[in-house]
């Protein structure tokens, strides 16, 4: 069997953590059944990128980008459950199979387990936020700690569980803050944000996607947006509407850069006070109250996808 995730040219810790996460969750799966596609965290539920002709059992994926497979072929189809009542509807099977995210499983690792709470309040963008953005510079000056979502997986998810407070663009970085049971904040910069996918998730553990509006951080950004920044409007730029992400036509020029030392002081300040409406909004994120589901609720969630587990074993392992 071969776990099948959607692979950022740019990197996403949401999607990177299927390469490990699901040897925990089914220890042995890549021994058996050569023939299946172990399908499982991610937006993935699309026509776009799942192959033809390939069994695929899918196990607490989403929809929310493209076209939907045809599910038609039960040969071809495993359904198992999805990530939550919005994609099972798309799918028109039982919301009870929309039990929840596969990813709030990783917080039952022991690799993340009775990790100290060193760090202090977190942002973590989209991954779309990271091209042309120029967060680390705001959140230096918000207060906050700068996660990039586009770092390795378990590094991102190690500064999540030891944070007090996550201020989360990523979706995923929410799934694993509230996990870690560690309160977070949702934001959102652009249009672009899914909210489908949010509210997908959120309805599992019962709480609201409300994110608060944050000011994209520069002019590179809000090009590959199609966002406003200093009343010039980009809206006529936007990309298209997404399939694959990795298809739209980003400037690689405009990917944030990390730590270039070639970047002057006069240059920074410039840009910084450029940024100010996103470093008050991400201020008043910071100070926000935070979200976090009941921890029956959770439990309950968690207990009904390892039901679901428990039953790949017996007809896969």
């Amino acid at each position: 069997m071969h776990p099948f995730y959607w692979e950022s040219a740019h990197g996403n810790f949401g999607d990177d953590l299927n390469l490990w996460l699901w040897d925990f969750l089914l220890p042995g799966f890549r021994e058996v059944h050569p023939e299946v596609l172990l399908v499982g965290v991610g937006t993935v539920l699309n026509q776009a990128l799942l192959p033809a002709g390939v069994k695929k059992l899918v196990i607490g994926s989403g929809f929310g980008y493209g076209t939907l497979p045809d599910f038609s072929d039960k040969s071809e189809w495993d359904v198992r459950c999805v990530r939550g009542p919005l994609t099972a509807g798309k799918l028109d099977i039982d919301p009870e199979l929309g039990i929840i995210d596969p990813a709030v499983l990783v917080a039952d690792m022991p690799e993340f387990q009775n990790l100290p709470k060193t760090g202090g309040p977190i942002f973590i963008p989209h991954w779309e936020s990271t091209v042309g953005g120029i967060w680390p510079i705001v959140c230096k000056a918000a207060g906050l700690g700068y996660v990039d979502p586009c770092g390795e997986a378990k590094s991102v998810i190690r500064s999540i569980a030891q944070a007090e407070l996550v201020v989360a663009e990523s979706m995923h970085a929410a799934i694993l803050a509230d996990a870690f049971r560690v309160p977070w904040v949702a934001v959102s910069t652009s249009r672009s944000i899914n909210n489908f996918k949010w509210n997908d998730w959120a309805s599992t553990v019962k709480v609201a996607y409300k994110p608060l509006h944050v000011p994209v951080s520069s002019r590179a950004e809000a090009i590959t947006k199609g966002a406003r920044f200093w009343g010039v409007d980009f809206e006529n730029k936007a990309p298209p509407p997404l399939d694959d992400p990795n298809k739209r036509s980003f400037d690689e020029s405009l990917v944030m850069t990390r730590n270039d030392p070639r970047q002057s002081t006069l240059r920074t300040m410039a840009k910084q006070v450029l940024a100010a409406p996103s470093t008050l909004a991400l201020r008043q994120a910071r100070r926000a109250v935070p979200q976090l589901s009941a921890d029956s609720v959770l439990a309950e969630r968690k207990e009904r996808f390892r039901e679901v587990l428990a039953g790949i074993r017996r007809d896969y392992l």
